[in-house]
C-alpha cells in the first residue's frame, strides 16, 4: 500500500488542443460579452476603448510570453506561487498562495459565475434586471456543477473545455458577423469622432485596464498545471501564442461589431451585452446569443476551477496548506480535496459580491502578484543564468510587463484614493503574519492530524508526488 501512495501523481493528459482551449477558453468568458461597457464608461470614447482592448492584448501576449519562460526553465505546477518559492522566498509564495486562495481566485471564479448567471436569466428578465438573490442563487449552483465535473475526471474537465471553445468561436464569429454585414450597409455613425469625451486621468485609464484586462485573465492558464501537460517545453509557448493571438484579435472585432449595432450609450446602459446585439440584430432569435454567451462563461468557469484547484494542491504539497489539500483521489487522479475547498470559498465570497467592484479589487491583487513573479524572473536570468532554459525571452520583455504591473497597482491608488484598496493590501500583507505561527511553527497539528486521517478516508484520498 505504501509503495502505490507513493507513486500516485497527476497524469499528464492535456495535449496541444487542450491547452489552446485551456487558455482561450479560460480567457474568453462572461468578460467579452460584459466588460466592454465598463471599459468604455471608464474611458469615456470607442476609440480610446479600442486603444485599451489592443494594449490589454499586447500586455497578455507579453505576460504569457514571460510565463512561458518561467514554466520552461521550472517545470512545476503552480504558476505564481511556485515561481515565488524559487524566487522571493516562502514567505512571500505564502502571502501569494493566502490571497489566492482567499481572493484572488474566488473572486475571478465569483466574477465569471455572476456574469453567467446574468445572461442565463436574461430571456426571463426581458427588459428589466434579475434580482440580485436568484443571480447569486443560480451562480451557486453553477459552481457546484462544475466542481463536481472537476472531482470526477481530468478528461470531462478537459473536455468541457474543448466544446465550450468551439462554441463560445461560433458565437463571436456572429457577432463578429453582423457587425460586417451592417459596417458594409453604412453603419457608421458611431465611429464618427471617436476619440471625443475620452477621459484622461491616471484613474480612469487604471480602472479601463483593470476592466479590459478581466477579459483577457487567464493567459497564464497553462502555467498552473504545467505537470499535466504533454512536451510543456513546446506546447506551452505555443498554446500561448496561439490562444492569446486569436482571443486579442476576437476581441478587438466583436468590439467594433458592438460599435456598429448599439450607441455608446446603449453599449454602457446593457446588463448583458451580447444579449442586446442579438436583440437588435438577430430580432426573435436574439436568445441564441444569451445561450451562446452562458456556454462560453461556463467553459470559461471551469477553466478557472481546473488551474485554481492546482494551486492549492501544490501549495500544500509545499507544506504552506493542510496535507489533505495535497491529495488526490486514488481512482480519478483528481485533486478533489483542493478543489472543494476553492469550491467553499467561491460559495462565500459569492455572498456579498458585484461584479465591478470583484474584477476591480482582483486585477488589483492579481497584478501586484503578476509584478513580483516577472520580478522572480529577472532574478533567474541574472543570477541563475546557467538553468536549462528550453524557451527564453529578452530580458526587456519582463521589464516591461513589470512596469505595467506597477502602474496598474498605483494608478487608481494615487489618482483616487479608496479605502477598499488599503483593506486589500492590508489583507495581502497579513499572509505573513499568519504563516509564523500556523506555517513556521505549526501550532494545532494534532488536531489537523486528526482531521486529515479522518478527510482521507471519507474522501478516498492520497498523497500525490510531483510529476515531473
Amino acid at each position: 500500500m505504501t509503495s502505490d501512495t507513493q507513486r500516485l501523481n497527476l497524469k499528464r493528459e492535456v495535449g496541444i488542443i487542450g491547452a489552446v482551449s485551456f487558455i482561450a477558453g479560460t480567457m474568453i468568458g462572461s468578460g467579452i460579452f460584459m466588460s466592454p461597457q465598463f471599459v468604455l464608461s471608464a474611458i469615456g470614447s470607442p476609440g480610446a476603448s479600442f486603444v485599451i482592448w489592443t494594449f490589454c492584448g499586447l500586455i497578455a501576449m507579453l505576460g504569457g510570453l514571460c510565463y512561458a519562460e518561467l514554466g520552461t526553465v521550472i517545470p512545476e505546477s503552480g504558476a505564481e506561487y511556485i515561481y515565488m518559492l524559487w524566487t522571493a522566498g516562502k514567505v512571500v509564495a505564502f502571502m501569494f498562495v493566502f490571497s489566492f486562495i482567499i481572493v484572488m481566485r474566488p473572486a475571478s471564479a465569483t466574477g465569471i459565475a455572476l456574469g453567467l448567471a446574468e445572461y442565463v436569466l436574461a430571456p426571463f428578465y426581458s427588459g428589466c434586471t434579475p434580482p440580485q438573490l436568484v443571480v447569486k442563487c443560480v451562480a451557486a449552483g453553477i459552481i457546484m456543477v462544475l466542481a463536481i465535473v472537476n472531482c470526477l475526471s481530468v478528461r470531462l474537465a478537459t473536455a468541457i473545455q474543448v466544446v465550450s471553445m468551439v462554441v463560445k468561436l461560433l458565437a463571436l464569429a456572429v457577432i463578429i458577423l453582423g457587425g460586417v454585414v451592417m459596417l458594409f450597409q453604412g453603419h457608421t455613425e458611431n465611429f464618427k469622432n471617436s476619440f471625443e469625451g475620452t477621459n484622461v486621468d491616471v484613474s480612469s485609464i487604471g480602472i479601463a485596464f483593470y476592466q479590459g484586462l478581466w477579459s483577457y485573465e487567464g493567459w497564464n492558464t497553462l502555467n498552473f498545471l504545467t505537470e499535466e501537460l504533454k512536451h510543456p517545453e513546446v506546447n506551452l509557448p505555443r498554446a500561448l501564442v496561439i490562444a492569446i493571438s486569436l482571443v486579442t484579435g476576437l476581441y478587438l472585432l466583436v468590439n467594433v461589431s458592438y460599435l456598429t449595432v448599439m450607441t455608446p450609450r446603449e453599449l454602457m446602459s446593457s446588463n448583458a451585452v451580447a444579449v442586446t446585439w442579438g436583440n437588435k440584430v438577430l430580432g426573435s432569435w436574439g436568445w441564441i446569443m444569451s445561450v451562446a454567451a452562458a456556454l462560453s462563461a461556463f467553459g470559461s468557469l471551469n477553466g478557472t476551477f481546473f488551474s485554481g484547484g492546482r494551486v492549492c494542491f501544490v501549495a500544500a504539497r509545499e507544506g504552506h496548506m493542510p496535507d489533505i489539500l495535497a491529495m488526490a483521489h486514488i481512482h480519478r487522479l483528481t485533486p478533489s480535496p483542493a478543489l472543494i475547498f476553492t469550491t467553499i470559498v467561491s460559495l462565500l465570497v459569492l455572498i456579498p459580491g458585484d461584479f465591478q467592484s470583484i474584477v476591480n479589487y482582483f486585477s488589483f491583487t492579481a497584478w501586484f502578484f503578476y509584478g513580483i513573479t516577472l520580478s522572480g524572473l529577472l532574478y533567474l536570468k541574472i543570477k541563475k543564468p546557467e538553468l536549462p532554459r528550453p524557451y527564453k525571452v529578452p530580458i526587456i520583455l519582463p521589464i516591461l510587463v513589470i512596469i505595467v504591473a506597477v502602474f496598474l497597482v498605483l494608478a487608481p491608488i494615487v489618482d483616487n484614493p479608496q479605502i477598499e484598496y488599503l483593506y486589500v493590501t492590508l489583507f495581502i500583507f497579513s499572509g505573513a503574519i499568519v504563516y509564523i505561527p500556523f506555517i513556521h511553527y505549526k501550532l494545532c497539528p494534532g488536531l489537523l492530524t486528526k482531521l486529515t486521517v479522518f478527510l482521507q478516508l471519507f474522501l478516498e484520498v492520497a498523497p500525490a508526488e510531483k510529476n515531473l
